[in-house]
């Protein structure tokens, strides 16, 4: 076995939480406000049963193959070219969004903190570098990581809230669903991307101490990213109504907001802190997702020597991603939704599916 650290299944939980929070976060209550409006709170609730459909379809194959990452049992599945060819496909998303995710962050570090900074060689170098040394330091270092800085992230939300309690008018949000299901639904579209994001189980669920109870720490997560991004968009809707979408980050927007007695102000710098930590997380997963299943592609023995390489191709496509802001957004709200749910949940669906149809042939030879 490649990695032949360990960790448990709540580690693996506090690694997916930032995982599909980190960015949304900072987008998906603008872009679900363009299609719900006040009803955007329902979409995340909506789209949340993606994830839930992932997590147990990821989990399914891994009683299948218990040992294996999806780069690996794709390979019994499907047959070896075909098996190849996917795991290319995967490891080219792994690499092509994480630059995305890169890119998204330079973007809000600087528009918000850093203004003169250069993105690319400065915000996106230093953040991969970091993130180099805690791959390389394997996944129980990552695992460890998350332990310390998740819980830290997790206090932003409710901290938020509580600041911001008495600017907030609930009377915004109605009245609800005035236009029917239907916005809520289309402003469901991103986020259920996101939520099949908890896809990453798959490359982490060979390497728990207590496999048993990956599926209940998965579920675990998704229901509390489900509730994380309920009240991050019913902040939104009670702090600006209808024109929460207008802002390029709301909820960042929103926490300038904060101001208690005249002295208690000017929290941003504070906030972006937290928000960094849970950013790190992030792009630490992809990151380690990218460099074991390169690894285990090429079937090399160790992916530490890949480490650097791969992250030196990483700043290239947090570079190229895109030119601007409104470009990502527009990519974010209409290409990825297809995108990230047909690599990420149908495909292993239908994996799955094929499978159990061996499985049952096998049985029936036997």
């Amino acid at each position: 076995m490649i990695e032949k650290e360990k960790i448990s299944a709540y580690q693996m939980a506090l690694m997916i939480y930032p995982t599909i929070l980190a960015t949304a976060i900072l987008m998906v209550p603008a872009i679900t406000g363009k299609y719900a409006e006040r009803d955007m709170w329902i979409s995340p609730i909506l789209g949340s049963l993606n994830g839930f459909f992932t997590a147990f379809i990821l989990y399914q194959l891994h009683k299948i193959y218990p040992k294996e990452s999806i780069i690996q049992y794709s390979r019994h599945i499907i047959g070896p070219i075909l098996g190849k060819i996917l795991g290319f496909v995967y490891l080219f998303f792994f690499l092509q969004t994480g630059g995305i995710v890169l890119r998204e962050y330079a973007i809000f570090i600087s528009i918000s903190f850093l203004p003169k900074t250069p993105p690319t060689s400065v915000i996106i170098g230093s953040i991969v570098l970091v993130c180099a040394f805690a791959v390389r330091g394997g996944l129980e270092v990552l695992g460890r990581a998350a332990q310390l800085f998740v819980p830290i992230f997790i206090f932003l939300i409710p901290m938020t809230l509580i600041l911001l309690l008495k600017d907030l008018d609930p009377k915004n949000m109605v009245p609800i669903m005035e236009h029917g299901l239907m916005p809520s639904i289309l402003g469901a579209a991103t986020p259920q991307a996101w939520f099949s994001e908890v896809f990453f189980i798959s490359m982490m669920l060979p390497f728990l101490t207590d496999r048993e109870k990956g599926m209940k720490w998965s579920m675990i997560t998704v229901l509390t990213i489900m509730f994380s991004l309920v009240s991050l968009n019913l902040l939104a809707v009670f702090l600006f109504g209808e024109t929460a979408n207008s802002y390029i980050f709301p909820i960042f927007t929103a926490i300038r907001y904060i101001s208690i007695a005249s002295f208690f102000e000017h929290l941003e710098s504070f906030i972006i802190v937290i928000w960094v930590l849970g950013a790190f997380i992030k792009i630490s997963v992809f990151y380690y997702a990218l460099v074991l299943g390169t690894t285990q592609w090429l079937h090399l023995s160790d992916y530490r020597p890949l480490v650097f390489s791969l992250g030196f191709l990483l700043v290239l496509f947090g570079k190229w991603g895109f030119f601007n802001l409104q470009q990502m957004t527009e990519w974010l709200g209409t290409i990825y939704p297809f995108y990230a749910t047909f690599l990420l949940t149908l495909i292993p669906m239908v994996l799955l599916f094929i499978a159990m149809i061996r499985k049952r042939i096998s049985q029936k030879r036997g």
